[in-house]
């Protein structure tokens, strides 16, 4: 048959078999019926067995309408629930070779083909990295490319690192050309790009210091202001990745401003999930340095904190606890005496409360570093006798909380509540066993008093008050 005649030949075939939009970027989720009127034509091209000879049509370098029709039959068969059939077709080496097409059109919808490819299962992507896929789609990357096509290979280089990378995958010729495009005026480029670094960060070895060598940084703190959700998620979730990092990573956030950055999105009516990822990041910081959790203090984040512990839905509540409780955790003594100044230990005992043994004991540490604080505090004063925060936890109910974890099935929870008992509340601990004294045992007579009812203890005038 000529070449017209059978390029002639297969656009009567998509013609008849293939009517759908054009081809999809995504994973169709919906059951409506264009996604099952799409499936059923998909089934009808596999089972005429055809796929092998669209894949051999890619290569027929002469007719760059048959390869661009026959990729994009493939791109749309990609986005159904037969994407391994394609993988496995004998089409990806083809379709990276089309890569290097001359013909623009071509390499757009290769590109487009083998970003839905990577968009499924990990063994998809797999096959795509055993036929060299990274290293040509990154030459697309040029400065005259159109934003439509420097979209889609944007998109498709983010499915590209979803997951853990081959070791022979080189993240730096990514993150190169990333740090670039996550200036992007776009915001689908822009998105992307930011998913491409959460991808890489949690998939592969060393690249949170790959991506701040790269100078993703200070863009990605800038875009913390971002108006777009849809730009802001993937952002502060390549920051709480970064910010998992060791102490000299997470130093870089704060010298970039993240930290007043995260103080306005605490303190403003962001969506749920943006506040829980700037919670994590000041979590994730708090755990290191006491020049870090200064640096948490001076941006005024406690406060918010605070509130979020005592107004949010339950998993905000659980991030905020942790990022109170690292802070509280290895706090110095005038750090502690600031925490305890804004309102933090009623809920911190609240967080006694909890079902995570993890949390609690972090919290538990956390209690204990105060309590120590004040026992030092207690003593560099001639007449006093009373540590002020294990009389403040008392009045507000959480040795009742503690003393309920001595039934939890944690030996190293029940030993530091026992710990604690013993060296704060001995006689309190002792007076509610003693059965002559009436209600010793009676919890239910008991009221626990709320945070407006109780005296905070004194707030040392040696710390500054938090700016509002």
């Amino acid at each position: 048959m000529p070449p017209s005649q059978s390029l002639k030949a297969c656009q009567n075939w998509l013609t008849k078999y293939v009517q759908m939009t054009p081809p999809v970027s995504w994973k169709p989720q919906s059951s409506s019926g264009n996604f099952f009127q799409m499936n059923s034509t998909v089934i009808k091209i596999i089972r005429a067995d055809v796929l092998p000879r669209f894949a051999e049509f890619l290569s027929r370098t002469g007719l760059p309408q048959l390869q661009m029709e026959a990729a994009w039959v493939l791109t749309n068969i990609a986005a159904s629930d037969y994407t391994l059939l394609v993988a496995e077709s004998g089409a990806v080496p083809r379709l990276v070779e089309l890569l290097g097409s001359p013909n623009a059109n071509v390499r757009h919808q290769a590109i487009w083909c083998l970003g839905n490819i990577a968009a499924d299962l990990p063994s998809c992507r797999d096959i795509l990295f055993d036929h060299g896929v990274v290293t040509p789609l990154l030459s697309q990357f040029r400065e005259d490319m159109k934003i439509p096509v420097l979209r889609t290979a944007m998109w498709a280089l983010s499915n590209l690192c979803f997951g853990k990378l081959p070791a022979e995958v080189q993240v730096k010729p990514i993150l190169e050309i990333v740090s670039q495009l996550i200036h992007s005026a776009d915001e689908k480029i822009l998105a992307d790009a930011c998913w491409t670094v959460y991808y890489l960060c949690g998939g592969v070895d060393d690249a949170i210091q790959d991506a701040l060598d790269a100078g993703v940084c200070p863009q990605l703190v800038n875009l913390l202001m971002h108006a777009s959700s849809s730009v802001l998620l993937p952002v502060i979730m390549a920051l709480a990745r970064i910010s998992a990092g060791d102490d000299a990573q997470v130093q870089v956030l704060i010298e970039n401003g993240i930290l007043n950055c995260l103080a306005q999105l605490l303190g403003r009516n962001y969506p749920k999930n943006i506040k829980k990822q700037a919670c994590l990041i000041v979590s994730n910081i708090a755990t290191g340095s006491k020049d870090q959790i200064q640096a948490v203090i001076d941006a005024s984040i406690i406060s918010p904190l605070i509130v979020i512990l005592k107004t949010s839905e339950t998993d905000i509540k659980k991030e905020a606890a942790w990022a109170l409780s690292n802070a509280a955790s290895g706090a110095s003594s005038e750090q502690i005496q600031y925490l305890v100044s804004r309102g933090c230990l009623e809920p911190l005992c609240n967080v006694l409360t909890y079902q995570d043994p993890d949390l609690v004991y972090t919290c538990l540490e956390g209690l204990e570093n105060i309590l120590q604080a004040g026992e030092a505090g207690k003593k560099g004063e001639e007449e006093s006798e009373t540590n002020p925060y294990a009389q403040f936890i008392l009045e507000s109910g959480g040795l009742d909380k503690l003393e309920d974890l001595q039934d939890v099935n944690s030996e190293r929870i029940y030993g530091l509540v026992m710990k604690l008992l013993q060296s704060y509340w001995e006689e309190e601990v002792s007076e509610s066993d003693d059965p002559n004294i009436p209600g010793s045992n009676d919890s239910a007579d008991s009221v626990e008093t709320t945070s407006e009812d109780a005296a905070q203890p004194p707030a040392p005038a040696s710390v500054a008050d938090e700016a509002e």
